[in-house]
């Protein structure tokens, strides 16, 4: 494939912020030109791909282990590359946006790695996206120090953690940035701006760069991201082989394509990380159509679940027979003041991490600071001085794809308060994500944009399947959305409303509220008042 020929530039649509001009240099937005017309043909192929499964899997197809690669899976030999610098020990990762606050405090947490997010965490507006490749850019060039007006210091230490960065998904455009006549891809905008500006320094400080990959439904799109891989490395004179890329399991279909994906990555990869909400929302999503797949309050589906307890373990077999790091899930709780409400937290935090050292998990997510310390206890008391478990291959797990799917054993009817809980959530998370937060503190968790979805896609299901009627949904968002305008007296309430009624209430589901065309308008809308 040729990059060499570039007819159409990147034009910028948003005005420039103070000091945008340093990340939107003429090179670099060359360079994001040459991967969109490189690449963006074979994205939008996929994307439609994901329609054409879905319709499939909606008709009453099977979701089986592919028989096309079964050599791929039977094959012992093919293990992926070695971990590479920084990368392995990651007993604990720590994520959150790339805001300056986050960014100084998560290097300095303790954690051995901090994930990035540009994805979930980060509400996309202009300043957001831009400024997340600043900050990231200061923090490898240590200026990103600074004090606040109440005296408090921001100060970067001596041991940091290693950054991993998290681009947005596939499915995701950047409106902000038009390339022959339509958006670059956001995924292509997050890596390819991180990449150009901080490739080579990252190789320079003795790490290198590296991603989480998000949202991937299949194969194809790993061997998409593989390609851009190449192709990047190439362009900017890095031997092929630096990049490393650990890949989010947080769809059903990709759940069944596991050792596929490690294989189309396998000269990149760093291993796979088991998702939480995002996975359930997938699941919704591809089999909400099906009374046999009608979850109950989300608090109650926990990772013991028998379905659960199936993606996970074999997860941790995939990654340990190829050679690459299983890493655990996420911890959400935030340390509270309250030494009785701290203290509950902490145990589930560490009942948690328990299970997943003992499954053989390499390392796990937390969300806050406070909680490093948990996670890193816990799995020191297993790992030892060893970096890892990779040598522990789970050869005692087998799943079908039977038991992947058997969500019957724990389905049962919502609850009042999971009801409630989910609209009180999903309203307070719109209200934030639509002022510039994308990860915020909500009744003890740090939420994302993966609970707000888990959240808005249960009452959608609920209501198709009649186990809550519509006027118990509109009398809670009715009181919900009073109490929001109480709490948040800045929200538009009446524009937050609106937005859970599009992507909740609605006949058909939208496959993500951050795409909808009124979401992004409300984004849009957000930034031209501030």
């Amino acid at each position: 494939m040729s990059t060499t020929a570039l007819t159409h530039q990147v034009r910028v649509l948003a005005p420039l912020g103070d000091r945008h001009d340093e990340i939107l240099t003429p090179a670099a937005l060359d360079f994001l030109g040459r991967l969109t017309a490189a690449f963006g043909p074979r994205r939008r192929e996929l994307l439609k791909e994901r329609r054409r499964q879905a319709l499939r899997l909606a008709s009453g197809s099977p979701l089986e282990f592919p028989l096309v690669t079964s050599a791929v899976r039977a094959d012992p030999s093919w293990r992926v590359a070695p971990p590479a610098a920084g990368l392995t020990d990651r007993r604990v990762e720590i994520t959150g946006p790339p805001d300056r606050r986050t960014t100084v405090n998560a290097l300095n947490s303790g954690a051995q790695v901090w994930m990035a997010d540009f994805e979930d965490a980060t509400s996309p507006t202009w300043d957001n996206v831009v400024g997340g490749q600043l900050n990231l850019l200061d923090a490898i060039e240590r200026r990103i120090d600074f004090g606040t007006a109440d005296g408090k210091e921001y100060r970067l230490g001596t041991r940091l953690a290693t950054i991993v960065v998290r681009p947005r998904g596939w499915h995701l455009d950047e409106e902000h940035l038009e390339f022959d006549g339509g958006p670059v891809p956001a995924a292509l905008v997050d890596f390819g701006l991180y990449f150009f500006h901080c490739a080579q320094r990252q190789i320079d400080a003795g790490h290198g760069p590296y991603f989480y990959l998000p949202k991937l439904e299949n194969r194809y799109e790993a061997r998409l991201w593989n390609d851009v891989f190449i192709t990047a490395q190439e362009l900017l004179g890095i031997p092929r082989g630096t990049v490393r890329a650990t890949v989010l399991i947080e769809t059903i279909t990709a759940a069944f394509e596991m050792e596929e994906i490690l294989h189309e990555l396998r000269e990149h990869s760093s291993g796979l990380n088991a998702g939480r909400w995002d996975y359930l929302f997938s699941l919704i999503k591809t089999f909400g159509h099906r009374t046999d797949f009608l979850l109950p309050d989300r608090a109650k589906v926990t990772m013991t679940a028998p379905f659960l307890r199936a993606y996970t373990e074999l997860l941790v077999r995939t990654c340990h027979q190829r050679g690459a790091h299983a890493i655990g899930g996420m911890a959400a709780q935030v340390p509270g003041k309250d030494p009785a409400a701290h203290e509950a937290a902490l145990a589930k935090v560490r009942l948690d991490k328990e299970r997943e050292a003992e499954d053989g998990f390499d390392g796990s997510w937390v969300a806050h600071p406070g909680l490093v310390p948990v996670c890193r206890t816990v799995f020191d008391a297993v790992l030892g001085e060893r970096p890892h478990q990779i040598d522990r291959t789970r050869d005692d797990v087998e799943v079908t794809p039977a038991d992947l799917l058997s969500v019957r054993r724990i389905s049962g009817p919502p609850t009042d308060d999971g009801v409630r809980t989910n609209i009180a959530v999903a309203l307070r998370y719109f209200a934030a994500w639509l002022r510039g937060q994308g990860a915020v503190a909500l009744y003890g968790l740090m939420e994302d944009a993966a609970t707000a979805e888990i959240a808005r896609v249960q009452i959608w299901q609920w209501l198709r399947h009649r186990v809550i009627d519509r006027e118990t949904v509109l009398r809670v968002l009715d009181e919900e959305s009073a109490a929001l305008g109480a709490e948040y007296p800045w929200a538009p309430v009446d524009d937050i409303r609106a937005l859970f009624e599009r992507t909740s209430l609605a006949a058909e589901l939208p496959m993500f509220f951050t795409p909808d065309a009124y979401a992004r308008h409300l984004v849009r809308r957000t930034e031209e008042r501030s």
